[in-house]
């Protein structure tokens, strides 16, 4: 999949997936939040869910 098929929806869509994910399963891995809804997505869609793990998971630390 190429950055440029993505699109804002598909985006907007992973990022409320990720985040109710990790508000679900605080101590769990990324390895785990592809495992539990990569499924939902584009089969290469692995490496964007992990970075908006690592987002989330930054802004949580930050109080954000």
């Amino acid at each position: 999949m190429r950055f440029s098929e993505d699109s804002a929806e598909d985006l907007d869509r992973a990022r409320a997936a990720v985040a109710e994910w990790r508000q679900q399963h605080p101590e769990d891995t990324a390895e785990q939040l592809v495992t539990a809804i990569g499924g939902q997505f584009h089969k290469d869609y692995g490496p964007v869910l992990r970075g908006i793990l690592f987002a989330v998971d930054r802004d949580r630390a930050a109080g954000k």
